[in-house]
């Protein structure tokens, strides 16, 4: 068993723009509005890396910065963990839509981009971190997988350990074989103590599936085509009493228990 205190949480997603500005829905109090995720441009870089930056870098940024500036803590001392279920497939669609074509010249900025940790290359330049960064996969469970890694670093290291989540849909023709719905990203500062501004305490082992619907349908239905919003169950329960037990995806055959108490 894993025993974690989640001290702050940065959100984008259909309809939900930050985790403050969310917390009524996920909570059941207000009724869910879908709308296009909204991604602010990055002011954590430079205007040159701003200009450069794909929109997944500027997705996982944004919520990395809100869980920072709710958790009142300092980006550049802490490692991060960034996982994604398959990076960023627009620039990986524009690579290969130009190798097909008749001039095979790659924009180095393009190449760049296309590394699964391109995510954590712009965190560290934006933030100045020389902490360890980790860049996961795990397919649809990739946003588990994440929080396994990020509980054991904070654990290991009897500190904080930022968790950063994030998926893009794929353009056409990927799409058709690769569905994810909408952008979306969560980001989970963590640490193996309790603080001030803690939001709640988790407690992590390994369980069977199936994992835990969430209770509004139109969020259901983000958590079923959106890998990072596997998150979604475990958001609702910190949002409504802080209290709950549920089970997120993971494998085929293995799935997180997460017991939520208060801090």
């Amino acid at each position: 068993m894993m025993r974690l205190f989640l001290n702050a949480i940065g959100l984008r997603g259909p309809g939900l723009e930050g985790w403050a500005a969310s917390v009524p829905v996920l909570a059941g109090h207000a009724p869910y509005q879908s709308a296009a995720t909204i991604v602010p441009p990055p002011a954590l870089l430079p205007a040159n890396e701003r200009r450069r930056a794909p929109q997944i870098v500027k997705l996982a940024l944004c919520v990395g910065a809100e869980a920072f500036e709710g958790a009142g803590v300092a980006p550049a001392d802490c490692p991060s963990v960034f996982t994604s279920s398959g990076g960023d497939g627009e620039t990986i669609h524009n690579i290969l839509s130009t190798l097909a074509g008749p001039t095979r010249e790659l924009s180095p900025t393009r190449f760049h981009n296309s590394v699964h940790n391109v995510a954590a290359g712009y965190w560290s330049i934006a933030t100045g971190a020389k902490t360890p960064a980790t860049s996961l996969c795990a397919h649809d469970g990739s946003f588990a997988a994440g929080l396994l890694e990020a509980g054991a670093q904070a654990l290991a290291a009897s500190g904080n350990v930022v968790l950063i989540a994030y998926d893009l849909p794929y353009p056409p023709p990927l799409d058709a074989v690769r569905p994810i719905s909408a952008p979306f990203a969560v980001a989970l500062l963590l640490s193996s103590a309790p603080t001030p501004r803690s939001l709640a305490r988790l407690e992590i082992g390994l369980t069977a599936p199936p994992p835990s619907p969430c209770a509004t349908p139109e969020l259901e239905a983000l958590r079923q085509t959106i890998p990072a919003a596997r998150a979604l169950p475990l958001l609702e329960a910190v949002a409504k009493t802080g209290t709950g037990s549920i089970t997120l995806d993971y494998l085929d055959d293995l799935a997180l228990a997460v017991q939520v108490t208060p801090p």
